[in-house]
């Protein structure tokens, strides 16, 4: 282990809960181990954290995040996260590996689309030439939490939407009897139907979507009366 994280692993040890680490765990479908620390006093220790020890060195920050993946406990996961997003301008096209392992390992919706639509969508936007070829590869995985994250990576774009290429990997993926990838095609779009609701209400009338993913993209504009 990485030594700058042992001092994190101290301070959220001695801030374990057993009791409230039950029914987080349950509430993640048993999935994971938790410490019992939840989100508002997780990011306040993890604030103290970064108070007393700074940053790690850029050179240092995959064998870091890998480190912190590693452990069993949830927490652990999120701070990673939380890292990465508070380095992510030393993040370069030598961490797509680093980006690629985060969203297929211990994969759940909790950190998948957080990553997809934080630190991969921020990458592919400061590396727009290395988007494409990122995404040959993932919109055709068999891993569906890659596919996920390509149809949710640019979910904060709003005007710098590449609404084609949206369209284009929804349609990729019509059909599907993934859960989570029913309910990202309606995520998607209802996000950028914050931007452009008319092209949204177009694309959902002429295309053959699943039922959920409909009913997902529609709500916004149903709920402003646009629709």
């Amino acid at each position: 282990m990485n030594e700058y994280i042992i001092p994190l692993k101290k301070l959220y040890e001695a801030h374990a809960d057993p009791q409230t680490a039950g029914p987080m765990a349950r509430y993640m479908r048993d999935k994971f181990e938790f410490l019992g620390i939840k989100t508002p006093q997780r990011k306040a220790l993890f604030k103290q954290f970064l108070a007393e020890n700074g940053l790690p060195p850029a050179e240092e920050l995959e064998r870091v995040i890998r480190d912190l993946w590693h452990l069993p406990q949830r927490e652990y996961q999120y701070s990673g996260q939380a890292l990465l997003e508070k380095m992510k301008r030393t993040v370069t096209p030598d961490h797509v590996p680093l980006l690629e392992y985060l969203v297929v390992t211990k994969s759940w919706w909790d950190t998948v689309d957080a990553l997809a639509s934080h630190q991969v969508g921020d990458f592919m936007l400061r590396y727009p030439d290395r988007r494409d070829p990122i995404l040959m590869k993932w919109r055709s995985a068999e891993d569906f939490w890659l596919r996920r994250t390509t149809l949710l990576f640019q979910l904060r774009y709003k005007d710098n939407t590449d609404v084609g290429l949206l369209f284009e990997l929804i349609n990729e993926n019509l059909g599907s009897k993934e859960f989570f990838i029913k309910k990202a095609i309606g995520w998607a779009l209802r996000e950028y139907s914050k931007t452009d609701a008319d092209a949204v209400i177009r694309f959902v009338r002429q295309t053959p979507l699943e039922p959920l993913s409909e009913r997902e993209a529609l709500k916004w504009v149903k709920n402003k009366g646009i629709l």
